[in-house]
């Protein structure tokens, strides 16, 4: 096969048929070849996987692996592993892994753009989370998700007027998690596959990747829509992030000119000890502050050709994310 859809899920009875119907919508002609694992799941998916499976069965090739893992490995990094292990086992050796979350439901393009992307020399390939928006959103989740898009889309700015990478160019948005996510198989496996980990282990996958050589893509036109719910199945996850969003408000985040900062020391590194060492590197530095209240800010108003020609703060050298 081409390509893959590769699935972790559990207790996802209610968005997994969301999810197929989404890709069985697609507008790439092809057939569909979609990997679940279901880790440890006590609700009814396997019933409704199997009910979707006759519905869409001229469209969707579906495969379902129902595991238990023990108590320390029944997480979001095992069984995205899982998933992803045997989708790479049905692909031809330059086949792409895609991976998405059970609460996703892409737009009808979602495959064809990403393929898209790899035949523009990608090796691997992010795409940008959207809200979703048939689902209820809350003013104050709204407000603050809108001013924490702005800031990224200005830091983004910073990143590309200092340290441009010819494999990622702008436009682009910054978005690489398992919301939507793809890689080449042959990359897939170079690096090792998805870390081990309870959560984070789609930053992970992608910092290996990077650093085994990976050209990273940050389409814009790749997107999925992910769920705002705040009562998600991984500790640590989108689902956290959206509570804490929503009590909050908007975050103290660093301010740009440690982001100037940063992007100066990338592209001297860069120079010096090559692409795939920089992210190695970058793992090393200390974190960031975060010294600016984005509440306080009227974003919309900034000109990021100026936050890139400002001065660099005192005392940020070296200062990491």
């Amino acid at each position: 096969m081409k390509f893959c859809v590769c699935i972790p899920a559990k207790d996802e009875e209610a968005r997994l048929p969301v999810l197929l119907d989404a890709l069985a919508r697609q507008t790439i002609a092809d057939r569909i070849a979609v990997v679940i694992c279901l880790n440890n799941t006590t609700d009814r998916s396997r019933q409704r996987i199997e009910a979707m499976n006759t519905i869409h069965s001229t469209r969707l090739d579906l495969i379902v692996d129902e595991c238990i893992f023990p108590p320390g490995q029944a997480h979001a990094g095992t069984a995205r592993r899982r998933a992803m292990d045997m989708g790479a086992a049905l692909l031809r050796p330059d086949g792409i892994l895609i991976t998405t979350d059970a609460d996703a439901r892409p737009p009808v393009d979602w495959i064809a753009t990403t393929l898209a992307a790899f035949q523009q020399g990608a090796d691997i390939v992010g795409g940008r989370l959207a809200l979703d928006e048939a689902e209820e959103l809350s003013g104050p989740l709204a407000a603050a998700r809108a001013l924490c898009d702005r800031y990224w889309e200005h830091v983004r700015a910073i990143e590309d007027a200092i340290d441009p990478l010819a494999w990622d160019p702008a436009p682009r948005h910054g978005d690489h998690t398992g919301g939507s996510l793809a890689m080449t198989r042959r990359l897939y496996e170079a690096c090792g596959g998805v870390p081990l980990l309870p959560t984070g282990e789609d930053r992970a996958l992608v910092a290996a990747a990077v650093m085994a050589g990976g050209r990273l893509r940050h389409a814009p036109e790749v997107w999925t829509r992910v769920s705002a719910r705040r009562d998600g199945r991984a500790a640590g996850g989108m689902a956290t992030a959206m509570s804490a969003l929503e009590a909050r408000g908007a975050p103290m985040l660093p301010a740009f000119a440690h982001w100037r900062q940063r992007a100066q020391w990338r592209r001297h590194h860069r120079l010096q000890f090559g692409d795939t060492d920089v992210w190695r590197a970058e793992a090393q530095l200390a974190p960031m502050p975060c010294d600016m209240d984005l509440s306080t800010l009227d974003l919309s108003q900034m000109d990021s050709s100026q936050l890139v020609a400002s001065p660099p703060a005192p005392g940020t050298v070296g200062a990491g994310r």
